[in-house]
C-alpha cells in the first residue's frame, strides 16, 4: 500500500489540494452565513467553485505547492502557500466580477476563503510533521548541545526534522549569558559553560554535543574535565576548516578526540609561499621515515616538486613512506635512498646525483632518555649528522637548507636537547649568501609521533592501566604533526638565512591532564576505571619546556604563530668548529664523560639533569590536576 501511495503520489497530492480547495470556499460560505446557507448563495457557490479550483490549481504550479517533501515543511513552504492563494484570489475576484459579472457573488467571501485555504494548506503539511513527532513520543538519546550559535540550531532542526536519528535535545549551554533562558526550536538554554555539572544532574543527558565548529582546544579540554565524573559520551563537529556552515548536520557529528584538545594551525594561510618554495624543484628530505619526515613528504608532494628524495637508514620506514606517496602521486618522482647522514661520501654521491634545490632536515634521534644512556650516539647523529648534511649542501650549491629542532634545545637539561642545540648552532654559522639560506625551524612535541606518549598511554588505557605519568607537574607544549608540519613549511618559504624560527605551540599542558583525557575520551572513569600512577621523573626530563632561551628574544614573521628568534649569543666560528671536532673524537671513542663536557663548553645554557626526582605524591588522586 505505502509503495503504490509512493506511485502516485503526485496525483494524490493534487486531488489533495483540489478537494482542500472547494472545502475551504464551502467554509467560507458556513462561517459567514451560517448551517443553514441560503439556496441563492449556495448555487453561486455550486457555479463559482469549478472557476476557482481551476485558477488556484493553476496558480499553485508556479509556486510548487505540488512539490517538496512535506516532513520539511517551513517558512519556505509557508511563503509559498500564502503567496499562490493571494495571487490566485486576485485572479478569481477579477473572473468573477470583470469577466463573468457575478455581481451577487459575496465579497466577503475572498478574504475568508483565502484566510481558511492558507490554514488548510499549512496545517495539512504540519499534520505530517505532527504525525512524525507523535511518533516520536518514545523517548530518543537524549543530547545536550553545547554552542547556541548556527551549528547548534542547525543540529537541532536537523534532529526534529529527522526521526531516523532518534536523538532528543534536552538543552544547550552556551557562554554568553544573554541567551540564558532564550528557546531555539524550542528547546531552552539552560547556562553557561560554568553550569554544566549542575546542568547534567537535572537534564541526565545520553551525550554531550560541542556544536561549535570554530571552538578553541581550551574550552574543549576544560568540558571534558568537568565531564570526568560522569560517563558520558562527548560529541563534536568537524573543526571549521573542515566543514562549511552550511554542511552542519546530525550526520557530520563525530566523537571527540584527543586532536580536539590541541592547538591547531590557523585558517586561511595563503598557499603561494609554500608553492612557490617547492613546485617544480627538486626537494630533500632526511629522516624521511620519521613521523615528522614522512608528514614532511606527504605535504611537499601535494605542491608538486619535480623530483622528491626519500633520504633514510631505516628501510622499513623508507618502504613504507616511499610506497605510500608513489600510490597516490605517480605523476612526480619519489626517489627512495638508504643513506646514513653521518657517511658523508654518501651524502656527497646523493647530492651530486640528485642535486636537490631544498632540503629538509628532519633526520635526529630524538629520544630523551635513550639519548641519556647513549650521549655519544646523540652526538653522531644529531651534532655530525647536521654538519655533514650542511657543509655538503653548501659544497653543492643547495639553495635552501632547513634544520627541524626542538624546544629541548632551549636551556637544555638533556643530551638530546644539547646536541639538537650544537645543531642549531653549526646551521646558523653557515655562510648564507647569493640566495642560499640555511636555517632552523624549532617547535615543541607533536601528537602521536613514534616514542611519543600519545600511543604509550593508548596501549596502557587499552589494557586496563594503569597510566603511568613521570611527574604531577610535568607540562608540555603539544600540536598535531600535519599542522606543525604545515607551519615548518611556511617558516622555511620566509628563510633569508642564518636564522632560527619558532612555532607558537599555543599553552602548555600537564601531562597528567592529557592522561586523564584520553581516559575519558576511551569511554572510563579517570581513577575509578582506569588509575593514574606517578613513576617520578626520567634522566634529562624537565618539568616546563621552554620555546625561547634567556638570551633570545622574539620577533613577528609574516605568517600567523611563525617567529623569528634573535639570540644574543654567537660563538666564535673558530670555537664552534674546534668544539664540534672535540664533540666528534669523544665521540668516536665512547667517551661519555668528555662528550658531556664538551657540551657544556659550546652550549654554556646545558645543565644536565640531577637524578631521576620521586614525584611529590604517590597517586594522581592526591594531586592537583
Amino acid at each position: 500500500m505505502k509503495q503504490l501511495i509512493l506511485d502516485f503520489r503526485r496525483p494524490l497530492v493534487v486531488l489533495l489540494h483540489v478537494g482542500l480547495i472547494v472545502l475551504a470556499n464551502f467554509l467560507a460560505f458556513w462561517l459567514i452565513f451560517g448551517p443553514v446557507i441560503p439556496d441563492v448563495l449556495l448555487g453561486r457557490f455550486v457555479d463559482m467553485v469549478p472557476w476557482l479550483v481551476v485558477i488556484r490549481g493553476l496558480a499553485f504550479i508556479p509556486f510548487r505547492l505540488y512539490e517538496g517533501l512535506w516532513r520539511y515543511a517551513g517558512i519556505y513552504d509557508l511563503r509559498n502557500i500564502i503567496g499562490a492563494v493571494v495571487v490566485s484570489t486576485i485572479v478569481f475576484y477579477m473572473v468573477v466580477y470583470w469577466g463573468l459579472g457575478e455581481d451577487t457573488y459575496p465579497s466577503s467571501i475572498f478574504l475568508i476563503d483565502a484566510i481558511v485555504l492558507i490554514i488548510l494548506l499549512g496545517g495539512s503539511r504540519m499534520a505530517r510533521r505532527i504525525y512524525r513527532d507523535v511518533g516520536r513520543l518514545k523517548p530518543g538519546k537524549r543530547i545536550l548541545i553545547y554552542g547556541a550559535g548556527g551549528a547548534g540550531e542547525r543540529i537541532v532542526r536537523d534532529m526534529q526534522n529527522n526521526p531516523f536519528y532518534e536523538f532528543e535535545p534536552v538543552g544547550f549551554l552556551d557562554d554568553n549569558p544573554a541567551k540564558i533562558g532564550q528557546h531555539i526550536h524550542g528547546v531552552k538554554v539552560l547556562g553557561t559553560r560554568g553550569a554544566l555539572a549542575r546542568v547534567l544532574k537535572d537534564t541526565r543527558p545520553n551525550a554531550v554535543l560541542i556544536a561549535i565548529p570554530s571552538v578553541k582546544p581550551g574550552p574543549i579540554r576544560e568540558i571534558v574535565q568537568i565531564l570526568a565524573p560522569f560517563k558520558i559520551p562527548i560529541q563534536t563537529l568537524p573543526n571549521v576548516r573542515d566543514l562549511s556552515k552550511s554542511d552542519v548536520n546530525m550526520s557530520q557529528v563525530r566523537s571527540l578526540s584527543i586532536n580536539d584538545l590541541l592547538e591547531r594551525a590557523p585558517v586561511g594561510l595563503d598557499p603561494e609561499p609554500i608553492k612557490h618554495l617547492i613546485q617544480g624543484k627538486r626537494i630533500m628530505v632526511t629522516g624521511a621515515g620519521g613521523s615528522i619526515g614522512a608528514e614532511l613528504c606527504r605535504q611537499i608532494i601535494s605542491f608538486h616538486p619535480s623530483a622528491l628524495i626519500l633520504y633514510e637508514r631505516y628501510e622499513y620506514g623508507l618502504y613504507t613512506v616511499a610506497s605510500e606517496l608513489s600510490a597516490e602521486n605517480n605523476a612526480w618522482p619519489v626517489h627512495a635512498v638508504i643513506g646514513d647522514v653521518t657517511d658523508e661520501q654518501r651524502v656527497d654521491d646523493v647530492l651530486a646525483e640528485h642535486q636537490p634545490e631544498v632540503i629538509f632536515h628532519a633526520a635526529a634521534h630524538k629520544h630523551v632518555p635513550l639519548m641519556e644512556l647513549n650521549p655519544c650516539e646523540a652526538v653522531k647523529n644529531n651534532v655530525i649528522g647536521t654538519q655533514v648534511m650542511a657543509k655538503a649542501a653548501q659544497r653543492h650549491g643547495v639553495r635552501r637548507f632547513i634544520l627541524i629542532s626542538t624546544d629541548k634545545a632551549v636551556s637544555p637539561s638533556s643530551v638530546m636537547g644539547a646536541t639538537k642545540r650544537v645543531a642549531e648552532l653549526l646551521m646558523q654559522g653557515v655562510h648564507s649568501s647569493n640566495g642560499h639560506a640555511f636555517t632552523g625551524v624549532r617547535f615543541g612535541n607533536v601528537l602521536g609521533s613514534a616514542g611519543s606518549v600519545i600511543p604509550r598511554f593508548l596501549e596502557q588505557i587499552k589494557a586496563g592501566g594503569p597510566v603511568t605519568v613521570t611527574h604531577p607537574e610535568m607540562r608540555r607544549y603539544f600540536m598535531l604533526i600535519p599542522e606543525a608540519v604545515q607551519l615548518v613549511l611556511y617558516a622555511a618559504a620566509l628563510a633569508k638565512g642564518g636564522e632560527l624560527f619558532v612555532l607558537e605551540m599555543g599553552e602548555s599542558i600537564k601531562v597528567v591532564d592529557l592522561a586523564r583525557n584520553m581516559i575519558r575520551l576511551s569511554g572510563f572513569v579517570p581513577e575509578e576505571e582506569i588509575s593514574v600512577t606517578f613513576v617520578g621523573r626520567r634522566p634529562g626530563e624537565k618539568l616546563q619546556e621552554e620555546l625561547i632561551d634567556t638570551n633570545e628574544t622574539l620577533e613577528p614573521s609574516s605568517v600567523e604563530r611563525v617567529f623569528r628568534i634573535r639570540s644574543s649569543y654567537v660563538p666564535e666560528p673558530a670555537f664552534l668548529s674546534k668544539t664540534v671536532e672535540e664533540l666528534e673524537k669523544r665521540a668516536g671513542v665512547g667517551d661519555t664523560r668528555g662528550v658531556i663536557d664538551a657540551l657544556k663548553k659550546v652550549v654554556p645554557t646545558y645543565r644536565p639533569a640531577d637524578p631521576p626526582l620521586s614525584p611529590p605524591v604517590p597517586s594522581a588522586k592526591n594531586s592537583e590536576a
